[in-house]
């Protein structure tokens, strides 16, 4: 079944204005255009639409969802994805909206509210320190170095940080796992798609910066021990694909 324009507007709840700012940047195309000039949507493209929907409840700017999309990725895997992500999101406000019941009870009493008791719900710093625990251990052992203490402002960044790795090497080894050529045209759009994700985060990295990095996951003991126990082979899997991507581009110039 084919929806037109504003069809979808009315099931979506997006305006019609909208939609058409989607189709002119190529982040949502009609799947057909008829004769008379309509543009016609159908479940793919809906389902599209619900991808980009919820990644915008998540603050993500529209060419950052347009990377993430266009890399291709199964659509279990960006649901789960962003579940997570808004699953720590939810976590987070639940966690604000507890301290403000606890401020306006106070309030309402007359009370001092504790200082340490004042911004509970606006991180969680414990958690990511307990989590990076083994990690901060093995750099500081092997390379004598500290990772830095993890702010509060820090929280949501990390938490979003977090669940894209997990969704890139998710689809890297699902790929691994499909005889997938490194080389590939999809795996180069997923690599891009990351590269892209960690400069709109302010994690200014290069393809060249990116294989770099890959090939120190390699060649580590502890990252290259990640990697290969989510997926066998995926450690050099990688780094293979990140440097031919890298030198792909380098001859762009």
């Amino acid at each position: 079944m084919l929806y037109t324009v504003k069809e979808v507007a009315a099931l979506s709840n997006v305006t019609i204005k909208t939609l058409h700012h989607y189709h002119a940047i190529r982040l949502l195309l009609p799947c057909e255009v008829s004769e008379a000039g309509y543009r016609l949507y159908g479940t793919k493209e809906l389902e599209r639409l619900q991808h980009i929907l919820f990644y915008k409840e998540l603050d993500f700017p529209l060419d950052t969802i347009k990377q993430l999309l266009d890399g291709e990725p199964g659509r279990l895997s960006i649901l789960a994805s962003q579940k997570e992500l808004l699953l720590a999101r939810k976590h987070r406000l639940e966690g604000i909206i507890r301290t403000l019941d606890e401020s306006i009870a106070h309030a309402e009493k007359g009370e001092q509210m504790k200082q340490t008791e004042m911004f509970k719900g606006f991180r969680d710093e414990e958690e990511w320190m307990e989590a990076l625990a083994e990690q901060k251990q093995y750099l500081e052992e092997t390379y004598n170095y500290s990772l830095p203490a993890v702010e509060a402002a820090q929280i949501e960044e990390l938490n979003e940080m977090a669940v894209e790795a997990k969704r890139f090497t998710d689809e890297l080894a699902h790929s691994l796992a499909a005889g997938v050529k490194f080389d590939d045209v999809s795996v180069y759009r997923l690599i891009r798609g990351h590269i892209h994700f960690l400069n709109q985060k302010g994690h200014a990295a290069s393809p060249a910066d990116f294989a770099a990095q890959a090939r120190f996951f390699l060649e580590d003991d502890f990252h290259r021990s990640l990697l290969e126990n989510q997926q066998i082979g995926l450690a050099y899997y990688l780094y293979t694909a990140a440097e031919a991507y890298a030198a792909g581009e380098a001859s762009k110039r």
